[in-house]
């Protein structure tokens, strides 16, 4: 289930968070683009920091919906290929969007990506958490390992 919202304007016309309080219904990355796929949709590229700043209020206004919302981060469809580490292109720059989209925007935390064994791209939701370098762990992106559950 995922809550879905519709805009008349917007480039993509409408978004659908998927939030799992239920850490077993949480799921890994290539599941949850499976899973937007069937939907007819795709992981979210995120392309401007308007698109950036639509998503942060939406996730407010879900949270605040009283529904409860504790830590939980986000995946989006932003990855890349661990082959790849091998060129001589830097780590940040191997990063694509699942849906083919080139936006070169990015909305990395602090010190992120970490490149490693972390591939595929979250977006922080960690309300609860103790501020980092980079501030609150919210809505900025990080690196994870792609088995993760989100």
């Amino acid at each position: 289930s995922g809550q879905k919202v519709c805009y008349g304007d917007f480039k993509r016309s409408c978004y659908k968070l998927a939030y799992f309080q239920d850490l077993s219904r949480r799921v890994g990355f290539e599941e949850a683009r499976q899973a937007c796929e069937m939907d007819g949709g795709a992981l979210l590229s995120l392309e401007s920091e308007a698109e950036q700043q639509l998503i942060e209020n939406m996730l407010q206004n879900l949270t605040k919906s009283g529904s409860g919302i504790s830590d939980g981060d986000f995946w989006i469809g932003l990855w890349r290929n661990g082959n790849e580490l091998a060129t001589s292109s830097p780590c940040p720059n191997l990063y694509k969007w699942a849906d083919g989209s080139i936006s070169p925007f990015r909305n990395w935390y602090t010190d992120e990506p970490s490149c490693g064994s972390e591939a595929c791209v979250v977006m922080y939701h960690q309300p609860t958490a103790n501020p980092g370098l980079g501030g609150p762990y919210l809505y900025q992106w990080n690196d994870d390992r792609c088995n993760m559950k989100h």
